[in-house]
């Protein structure tokens, strides 16, 4: 096993684990807005993870450029999509959760 493929492994098993506390706190967090943040931060670093494992293992300098490119579009798009959502959900009137019940 080379070098490169050890790199790749690991950062495609951080992605998955970091991917998959992801989805944990989805189920567990209790209100919209708790439960996109958990979504929206995890995703978006599992997937530059992932991706940035594969440039690794990609023998074609043209298609680690597209996954570079790719996982640098992610990380401004993916967090921009996150805050429009959570704005939309805002101007809505969708009230953040709070332990004592509606005020």
């Amino acid at each position: 096993m080379h070098w490169n493929e050890v790199v790749c492994t690991v950062l495609l098993a951080l992605g998955c684990v970091i991917s998959f506390s992801g989805s944990y706190g989805v189920l567990k967090f209790p209100d919209f807005y708790a439960r996109l943040h958990a979504a929206g931060k995890t995703d978006s670093l599992a997937q530059v993870l992932m991706l940035l494992g594969l440039v690794f293992v990609t023998p074609d300098v043209l298609t680690q450029i597209k996954l570079m490119l790719v996982a640098f579009i992610l990380l401004i798009v993916a967090p921009t999509a996150t805050f429009a959502i959570t704005r939309a959900a805002h101007l809505d009137g969708l009230r953040p959760w709070t332990r004592g019940g509606p005020q």
